[in-house]
Formats: C-alpha cells, sequence, structure tokens
C-alpha cells in the first residue's frame, strides 16, 4: 500500500501564515503619519513667511568671518566719553566730532568692537575691561579680548592720536595658556606695569613691559590668590591692593571684597584687618569695575552691580576712610545715563567697567564697556525656543486628536510593535519590566482621556470649531516664538559700521495735527533704532502736541512752521548736528534694520539721495509711474525723498537756492512734487549717479488705517507728477539718462 505525503489543513495554514498585506504596509501611510506631514508643512511654510518678512537678520559685512561669534557671554564693545570732570561725562557722538575718512559725521559708540579686533587679524567675540593709558597726546588702550578659536581671553592694545575718536588695532599685548581679563596698567619708579585677572591660574601676576605697549614679561607672582577684578593704588603712604577671592569658603561669587596693603606694589602684602570688606548682595557693587581716580581731593573706586544679571552697571564709591584697620565709602551719583534703545544700543543692556583719566588739557576722558544683551541670553533663547517647538507638538497633536486624525496622544500604533520579528528575550523584558509596564498603563490612560476629549470637541459645531481655531492659532504663535528664539538672534537691530567706525542721523518728518496717531506710533519705533540722534517735527498745521505726549528714546524737536508748505521739508535748519538726514515720512514705517542698511549705503555715497521707494521716469511726455514700472525696465532715475538719506548741508542749501526758486512755486501752486523737484536738482548739479535704492525687507503705510493720507487718488497724484516732470525737465534739464540698475551693488541690498 502506498504512503501519502503530509498535507498542513488550510485553516491551519491560514492562522500560521504572516498577513503579507498588513506587514508591507508601512506606517507612513497610516492617517497619524499623514496628518503629521500636513501639519509639519503648513506649521513650516508659516514659519518660512514669518522669517521672510518679519525678521531682519543683522549681517555685518565688514566683519571678520571667524570674529564676532554669538556668544554666552555677550557682545561687549567699548566706548569713549568726555566731560569736565568724572562727574559729568558725555558720549562721543554729543562732542559733534568728525572723521572724513571714516565716513562718520559725527563719530559715535562704540569705538572699538568684535569686528575692529577680528578685521586687525586677531579673531574676537567680544571686547571689554578696557584701561587707559595716556602717554602724550597718545592714548593707550588695554582690553580683554575673546578669542573666537581657543575661547579665552587675552589682552588686546589700541591706540588713539585724536583722544579716542578712531584707533589703531596693535595687536595682543599678552597672551597665555589661561584666560586674561581686567588689564589694570600703572606706572611705577618709570616702569609700567600689567596686572591682569588670571585666576584661572590661581595667582595674581604683575607684568611689567619690556617693549611698551606690545612686550611684557612676568615680574613677580605678588599673591598666589584667584583673585578677581584687582588694582593697586597709592594712598596716603601705602600701597593698597582691592580685589575679590571668590574661592574662599562662604564667599559670594560677585559680591565679595579684601583689601591688602603694602610698601610697594612688588609686595609683600599684609591683609586689612577688616578683611572680607564685602560679602554681600552682588548688587552692592562690591566686586570692582576699573580704575579707582582722584577728584578734588578725594579717592573714588568704581564696583559692578551684578544684581539683574552679570555686570548690570556701574556703581560708583566715595572712599572715605582707608587705613589698615578701617576702611568706610558712600555710593555717589554718577552722570551716565542708561540707554532707553534697548537692545538696539551697544550698551542697552549693560556697562560693568569705566577708567577715566585727565588729560594734560585738563579734560577728562573715559572708556566703558557695554553690551546690548544680558549674560547668559544665547543659552535663554536656546532653551525658550525648544521649548516653543515642544509646545507645537503639543498643540499638533492636541489638534489632531479633536480631528479624530490621530486616535490617541500617545498614538504607538502609528508603528505597531509587532512590525519585524522582535526575539524572545526582548518580549520577556517587556512583559517583566515594571518601568514598560508602568508606561504602557500611563500611555494606555492618556489615550483613553484623548477619546473622551474627542468626543467633547465637536469639529462640526460652533463651539468646536472655535476651540479648533484657538488651538491652531496657539501652534502659530508658538511656532513663530520657536523661531524667533532660535533663528532670530538677539532680536537687536544693530547699527551697521563702516571703516569699523559708528555714526548717527537725524530723523525729520512733516506732518500736521490730524496725524497725531501716526506721529507718536512713529517716534516710539524709530526713536529705538540704534543711530537716531534726534527726531526733528516739522509741524505745518494746527496745534502743535506736546513734547510730554511722546514715549521717546531720543530727544524731540518740533519745528514749528508759518505757512503751510512742502517746502518745508527741506527748510535749512542749523539745529540739525548731523550731517545726515533721514526724510521719512510719518505713515512710513519699517524695521530698524532697514533703516540702519540705508543708513550705511548713504555713508559709502553721501553724495546721493539714498532710499527706499526706486521710481523711473521716462516716455515722451515723461510720465510718473508706481516702482512696477521701474523694476520691468531694470532700472530707476528718481528716489522718493519720503523715505531717503542726504547731506542736510548739501540738499537743504540745494533746494534753497536761487535756481531753485521757480521749482518750488511749483510745488506750492500744486502742493505736490517736492522731491521730484529735488531729484532734479540733485542730478542737475553732478554728472554721475546721484540716487541709490535700498530694498527694504517690509514696509507699512499706517495712513491706510487713518483715512489721513495725503495722496487718496492715485490717479491724480500720479498726474500732477507728471506734469511736474515735464515742468522741472524744462527748468533744470532731463533726468532720462540717469537712470541706475538694480542689484548692482556687492551688498545685495538693491535687488
Amino acid at each position: 500500500m502506498g504512503s501519502s505525503p503530509i498535507v498542513v489543513s488550510g485553516s491551519s495554514g491560514t492562522r500560521n501564515r504572516p498577513n503579507n498585506k498588513s506587514k508591507n504596509d508601512p506606517c507612513v501611510s497610516s492617517s497619524g503619519f499623514v496628518y503629521l506631514l500636513v501639519a509639519f508643512i503648513v506649521l513650516g511654510s508659516i514659519a518660512g513667511i514669518y522669517v521672510r518678512f518679519m525678521m531682519t537678520p543683522n549681517v555685518h559685512s565688514s566683519i571678520s568671518s571667524i570674529g564676532c561669534k554669538e556668544d554666552d557671554e555677550g557682545s561687549w564693545s567699548i566706548g569713549v566719553f568726555y566731560g569736565d570732570s568724572p562727574f559729568s561725562l558725555k558720549p562721543i557722538e554729543d562732542m559733534n566730532i568728525s572723521r572724513d575718512k571714516k565716513a562718520a559725521w559725527p563719530v559715535a559708540n562704540p569705538v572699538i568692537t568684535c569686528a575692529s579686533a577680528s578685521v586687525a587679524g586677531v579673531s574676537s567675540n567680544f571686547v571689554a575691561d578696557p584701561f587707559l593709558y595716556v602717554k602724550g597726546d597718545v592714548l593707550y588702550l588695554f582690553f580683554e579680548t575673546k578669542n573666537s578659536i581657543t575661547m579665552q581671553g587675552d589682552i588686546g592694545v589700541a591706540r588713539s592720536t585724536d583722544k579716542g575718536a578712531s584707533w589703531e588695532q596693535l595687536g595682543i599685548a599678552l597672551d597665555e595658556d589661561w584666560h586674561l581679563s581686567y588689564p589694570y596698567v600703572f606706572e611705577y619708579n618709570d616702569n609700567i606695569y600689567m596686572l591682569p585677572e588670571g585666576r584661572a591660574k590661581g595667582q595674581l601676576r604683575l607684568y611689567r613691559a619690556v617693549n611698551f605697549p606690545m612686550k611684557w614679561t612676568l615680574e613677580k607672582i605678588i599673591m598666589k590668590k584667584p583673585l578677581v577684578d584687582s588694582f593697586i593704588i597709592p594712598h596716603d603712604g601705602k600701597y593698597w591692593l582691592f580685589g575679590s577671592d571668590h574661592s574662599g569658603i562662604g564667599a559670594l561669587y560677585n559680591a565679595q571684597l579684601e583689601i591688602w596693603y603694602s610698601k610697594s606694589p612688588l609686595g609683600p602684602w599684609r591683609p586689612h584687618k577688616k578683611n572680607p570688606i564685602y560679602n554681600t548682595d552682588k548688587s552692592m557693587g562690591a566686586r570692582n569695575g576699573g580704575r579707582p581716580f582722584l577728584f578734588d581731593g578725594h579717592l573714588y573706586r568704581v564696583g559692578q552691580d551684578d544684581g539683574e544679571t552679570y555686570g548690570r552697571r556701574v556703581r560708583l564709591f566715595k572712599v572715605e576712610v582707608l587705613t589698615t584697620d578701617k576702611f568706610e565709602e558712600v555710593e555717589v551719583p554718577t552722570s551716565l545715563k542708561d540707554s532707553i534703545k534697548g537692545r538696539n544700543a551697544w550698551n542697552g543692556a549693560r556697562s560693568h567697567h569705566l577708567d577715566v583719566q585727565q588729560l594734560s588739557s585738563g579734560e577728562w576722558v573715559g572708556v566703558m564697556d557695554g553690551d546690548r544683551v544680558p549674560s547668559g541670553d544665547t543659552s535663554r533663547r536656546f532653551h525658550l525656543g525648544c521649548a516653543s517647538v515642544l509646545g507645537v507638538a503639543a498643540l499638533v497633536i492636541l489638534f489632531g486628536v479633536s480631528l479624530g486624525a490621530v486616535k490617541g496622544l500617545f498614538p504607538l500604533s502609528w508603528c505597531p510593535h509587532n512590525v519585524g520579528k522582535r526575539s524572545d528575550a526582548s518580549l520577556d523584558w517587556e512583559r517583566s519590566s515594571l518601568f514598560y509596564s508602568r508606561m504602557r498603563l500611563f500611555c494606555s490612560h492618556l489615550n483613553r482621556a484623548s477619546s473622551s476629549l474627542r468626543a467633547r470637541i465637536k469639529p462640526n459645531s460652533c463651539s468646536g470649531s472655535l476651540v479648533l481655531t484657538l488651538i491652531f492659532l496657539a501652534a502659530v504663535v508658538l511656532m513663530c516664538t520657536g523661531v524667533k528664539y532660535l533663528y532670530g538672534g538677539s532680536g537687536a537691530h544693530e547699527a551697521y559700521p563702516l571703516h569699523d567706525q559708528y555714526s548717527q542721523f537725524t530723523l525729520l518728518t512733516m506732518t500736521y495735527d490730524a496725524r497725531i496717531w501716526n506721529l507718536k506710533m512713529y517716534v516710539n519705533h524709530y526713536s529705538r533704532c540704534s543711530s537716531v540722534r534726534e527726531i526733528v517735527v516739522v509741524w505745518n498745521k494746527g496745534q502743535p502736541p506736546e513734547l510730554s505726549e511722546f514715549d521717546s528714546a531720543v530727544p524731540v524737536r518740533i519745528r514749528i512752521e508759518e505757512r503751510n508748505s512742502l517746502n518745508n521739508r527741506f527748510k535749512v535748519d542749523p539745529s540739525i548736528k548731523t550731517r545726515a538726514v533721514l526724510e521719512l515720512d510719518d505713515d512710513i514705517m519699517m524695521p530698524c534694520d532697514d533703516v540702519e542698511r540705508g543708513f550705511k549705503v548713504w555713508r559709502e555715497h553721501p553724495e546721493r539721495i539714498v532710499g527706499f521707494y526706486p521710481r523711473l521716469a521716462n516716455g515722451s511726455p515723461l510720465k510718473y509711474r508706481a516702482e512696477k514700472h521701474a523694476r520691468k525696465h531694470n532700472g530707476y532715475n528718481m528716489i522718493l525723498t519720503g523715505a531717503a538719506f542726504m547731506d542736510t548741508t548739501m540738499a537743504f542749501e540745494m533746494y534753497w537756492s536761487k535756481e531753485a526758486a521757480p521749482g518750488r512755486e511749483v510745488v506750492d501752486n500744486l502742493f505736490n512734487c517736492e522731491d521730484v523737484l529735488l531729484n532734479f536738482l540733485y542730478a542737475n548739479a553732478s554728472s554721475s549717479n546721484t540716487v541709490e535704492y535700498v530694498k527694504p525687507a517690509w514696509a507699512i503705510d499706517t495712513s491706510k488705517f487713518t483715512g489721513v493720507a495725503i495722496s487718496k487718488n492715485t490717479q491724480i497724484h500720479y498726474g500732477l507728477r507728471s506734469s511736474c516732470l515735464q515742468k522741472f525737465s524744462e527748468m533744470y534739464g532731463s533726468i532720462t539718462n540717469r537712470k541706475s540698475e538694480f542689484n548692482h551693488r556687492m551688498d545685495g541690498w538693491d535687488v
């Protein structure tokens, strides 16, 4: 009898055969994954639009590619101040000092930055702790510069022959294998010494200049203590050493101060009987903040207020008693005012070091460091950005649960555990692991809660739609916030240096009583821009506002005109102290970064009108048309002066010259075309290009929200301007041959 083959029953084979269809279905095909992908695309697109139109990263084209990296310690820089005494110091921009070769009219703080050191060949993230050494009419400035590669402090040095208005970077004066800062420089027995902070070495080292200012040698280790921010001064026949030892038991960081005394700066040093002099709150100024100085026979000490953030501000103390067993001092006010421009000011967040010296002329000069961001700003922004992104993820899941696209708050089923075969050991671990079991139980409870939530929020109802809308809007806000923190930098709209120098300009606008709302918002916004020195309001009609009505970070001056005329816009004004004027209509709002970019381009071309709205006048007869026409023909020959930089002397005197009188009459008759006239006058006075365009990231016409726009009917407005073009061509010659092309500059700001 023959044998039969063994056959597995059909039902048994079905139960044990893997379901190829379910196994081969990738988790990417699940509704949850599709929902997440769509959410990522939508929110990513919104974030991209936000970055493109609302964020204007400040890019400094003149900064070395290896320097000025973002640093959690800050972005410190150094400014110069002048006064008749240490108590009447004013920033250099108030002195109206100009430097033609630096395109600075006037010179403005800061005078030394990380860019200064980096361009000179030393990669620097920031410069701080400035100390002056005066040698005749030459100023030497020693400062800490944080190396962008080694990430430790070195001692840099710069030289000035014009009382600090401009500086020549000499390089690194002292570089050790450990961090150096606070380079206190002084003279003793015809030698020049430096006492830098080097607490990382655990010693207080005194260096002597072998070839001043660039070569130094170790003279002596005067104390084997990691002292912070120390100085040595002579007083009443002794030498006194002030410093902070934060390494001691019970010593409060940035709140402790000790004193030693000796017959010589070389020691030996004996401790003061009251040590520690201070061990108190860190806002009280215990830690030294610069060089002490004598004035009217009294000794003054500079201290740091480190309360809100490290290096928040300097405090000044008058030393009343200094003996071997007593020390008394009282705080006195300083003339230095905190900037209210916030992060747009070079020292808007903190200033922690001051050194003042009296020159042979009797004038006092001071150097101070400043920063626009608080300590730890980079870490803070990173953490807030990550928290915002996590919040977005939670809201996206919540939105998906409410719609039913996501089956649970922890949708583990998107990629099932049974995809692929797991080992027996893995399965045994999952069954025996208490942590795994509890996590599964916790997720299960949350998923049941999500089902309950989905039942409560009904997308088809009005209340459900409202809840979903609010969740979506919250996700958008958090997404933009996260992008702002992670990508947007410190949020500062910094000034752009030219030839390592900064300057300032006057902002001028013309308005009348019906536009008060516009004006208040305008002043509040633009007064915070870094390079704005003063705002001049040309008041043409009605009752002017009180200055107290404005929230301004700079002085505001209202110039009341006798008659309502557009010619008043370019009236000669001797009270304007800057060479540059930005004529900007009060209904135009744009980022400070755009304003700063325009100012930099004008400093490169001060003989031109540099502005944000290009026009091309062409055709026969000449016609005035919008920017779209200029871009279609890839060129422009006019810049609207409602948003343009110009030379206050050149432009205003040209406009009010005898030759311009017929044109001014046309402006008065039509109550229009004052900007067209100035463009013709510039072109008539030069054979080269007279206009330059800078593209704003975005600009808003606020008059559209108030109904007080000057030119409501565009067709009539353009018709009047076309008439002006023809009249001015007859008076001053054509400008059709003065075409400038878009995107002809290297900065890429004229695309």
